[in-house]
């Protein structure tokens, strides 16, 4: 394996050298300004532009415009580059002037750079809450609504076969748009979609995690227009949406890399270095810091480089572009992709400059970790042994994902079933803001949730039981609300094409009659308490409480002053007869309740009858 391993990386990076070389001798004079417009009165008054072309360095910067101020010029190792440093006084009127790059014996380049005006509309940029409800999918596998983009003349990956796990199936931004009223009536209010900027590697980049061009929507999920159309559309429908962002990592085969700034625009190595994948360095008292080197820098995999964030320049380049795209789209938040793998002082730093710009937007990072100390590590507010404060305000809550599977498998124990639940749940001390952390089952990462109950139908309610009431901001990946289900080795399984999506499918899930009798009972019992939740404040934002199990019975109230929910699960075989005596602080000047789930009133709530392996769900009535 690791001989292999060794062949693949010589491949590459030859393969990224000739294409190096490809590309400075195919470079134009001015290939291109990042970012491409900007806005005024912006929060931060700097605008750092990266301008590309060949031998650029060698031209003049000139330009006039009022409120505009040139700082200063930089060049660096690649003359092909120069890094140009604005002032953009308040009050500076929107409009376009040249930027003119002059070379004595040479036509002048120039290009029209626009600062615009930025959005007012209040109903940008809202922020993901734990009001909300997720819906997380893989554009290439959710719906194909454009066949005209499946194949893009010139790109490298010209693959398009839906029996394959790794090539591209063709679903793009159109046949999200086409489904989001399935989304809504699903429950859900927020749109988080796996990356849709270019990715233009030469296979297996279907995912999005490979950017090579950070500016720019891969063209075969359709343009930065469409994109923004997207989103408006969404926020018109009532919905949210969620860009997801890497920070940490680019695609080996983008123009930034086949054409380098300098040398330390990624992590070098003297030879090949992967990530350990290991959080622990980064918060070890005791650890060896070539430990948190190899963690922090080590690329991810020999085809994403490492970005190395404290280079000023990268700094600056991925901050503005997040910016950018958040004004550009007015996305309401963003999801971190492999958060731990970051530079700690500048993704605080990049917190503080995106949150001072939009200050209602949420954030939450991927922190694919096991314990709740290591997850409440990187949250924001948590500032002891670290030195700084992560400003971050919440994460992917695996260590509460693992517990509720725990709860659900294994036997009872003095820690485990139950009782882990619990324990997992007794630890949110740690965190300044739970109720900020992301709560989900599965993800495009890992197994399906209803493969890895064995296909149980009462777990798989469960489990969306305790996800949908639970404490922080649920997530539903694609899916799982009609019983998808496979393992995750490899991941290509789980990423399966949702049935309906594409014009020559035979069944059509999107719809009732498409579905099976048992998925519809699954997507109807995920659309009644989703609903519920949108109208539930206890659900959204009240208080959790949860009492210690007893006799394999589980039982939490989410609750605030005049509201309360009740959620039992019974996890015995049998049907039994629970009394609320127990409960009677939490139940107090209550009388009655409605089951969400069934519809039927209880006139009395001093005993309930809970089904056998079931879980039950009342609204409490004075």
């Amino acid at each position: 394996m690791r001989g292999s391993f060794k062949i693949l990386l010589v491949f590459i990076i030859g393969t990224c050298v000739c294409k190096m070389n490809v590309a400075r001798a195919q470079l134009k004079p001015l290939e291109r300004v990042r970012p491409m417009s900007w806005w005024v009165d912006m929060a931060d008054s700097s605008l750092q532009l990266l301008v590309h072309g060949k031998d650029i360095a060698a031209r003049t910067v000139n330009f006039s415009y009022p409120g505009v101020h040139l700082i200063k010029v930089h060049q660096v190792e690649n003359p092909n580059y120069l890094f140009i440093d604005l002032i953009i006084d308040k009050g500076t009127r929107p409009g376009k002037f040249d930027l003119r790059f002059t070379k004595k014996g040479a036509k002048d380049l120039v290009y029209a750079y626009e600062l615009a005006e930025p959005s007012s509309d209040p109903g940008r940029n809202q922020g993901v809450t734990n009001k909300d409800l997720i819906y997380l999918v893989m554009p290439d596998r959710f719906s194909n609504a454009d066949p005209s983009n499946d194949k893009v003349a010139g790109m490298k990956d010209q693959s398009l076969n839906r029996d394959s796990m790794y090539e591209r199936h063709g679903g793009d931004i159109q046949g999200l748009m086409n489904h989001l009223d399935y989304i809504k009536d699903l429950g859900a209010t927020a749109v988080w979609a796996t990356p849709m900027i270019e990715n233009d590697m030469s296979s297996a980049s279907y995912h999005g995690y490979a950017a090579t061009d950070i500016y720019k929507i891969d063209p075969r999920f359709g343009t930065n227009e469409l994109y923004k159309a997207y989103v408006e559309k969404a926020h018109s429908m009532g919905l949210k949406v969620i860009k997801d962002v890497v920070h940490n990592h680019i695609g080996s085969e983008g123009w930034i890399m086949q054409d380098l700034p300098m040398k330390d625009w990624v992590h070098q190595w003297p030879s090949y270095t992967n990530s350990s994948y290991r959080d622990q360095p980064l918060m070890d008292v005791h650890r060896s810091e070539t430990d948190k080197k190899v963690m922090l820098d080590g690329w991810f995999v020999p085809t994403m480089p490492d970005l190395n964030q404290n280079n000023p320049f990268v700094d600056k380049y991925l901050t503005q572009n997040h910016i950018w795209w958040i004004e550009y789209a007015g996305i309401d938040g963003l999801r971190l992709d492999t958060y731990p793998y970051n530079d700690p002082e500048f993704m605080a730093d990049w917190a503080k400059a995106v949150l001072r710009q939009f200050p209602h937007l949420s954030i939450f990072g991927e922190t694919l970790v096991t314990t709740p100390a290591e997850q409440a590590f990187f949250t924001g507010g948590n500032t002891v042994n670290r030195g700084l404060d992560t400003h971050l305000p919440g994460v992917t809550d695996a260590a509460l994902k693992d517990a509720i599977y725990g709860f659900l498998n294994d036997k009872e124990g003095w820690v485990d079933g139950s009782n882990k639940l619990y324990a997992v749940l007794s630890l949110d001390f740690l965190y300044k803001h739970p109720e900020q952390n992301e709560v989900f089952l599965d993800n495009h990462d890992m197994s399906r949730f209803y493969s890895m109950v064995g296909e149980d139908f009462n777990k798989f309610q469960q489990g969306m039981g305790i996800l949908l009431t639970m404490r922080g901001v649920p997530q539903i990946y694609y899916g799982t609300e009609i019983l998808m289900k496979n393992f995750s080795n490899p991941d290509g399984l789980v990423r399966e094409d949702f049935p309906g999506g594409w014009n020559k499918d035979t069944t059509d899930k999107f719809h009732a009659a498409g579905r099976t009798v048992m998925e519809n009972k699954a997507f109807n019992f995920v659309r009644t308490l989703a609903q519920f939740r949108k109208t539930s404040h206890a659900l959204q934002t009240g208080k959790l409480m949860q009492y210690v199990p007893e006799d394999k019975i589980y039982v939490y109230f989410r609750y605030m002053a005049a509201e309360s929910v009740m959620v039992i699960i019974n996890k015995n075989d049998s049907e039994k007869k629970l009394t609320t005596d127990r409960y009677k602080e939490s139940v107090a000047g209550y009388h009655s309740a409605i089951n969400v789930l069934t519809g039927q009133e209880l006139s009395d709530i001093k005993e309930i009858t809970l089904p056998a392996n079931g879980i039950t769900i009342l609204q409490l009535k004075k």
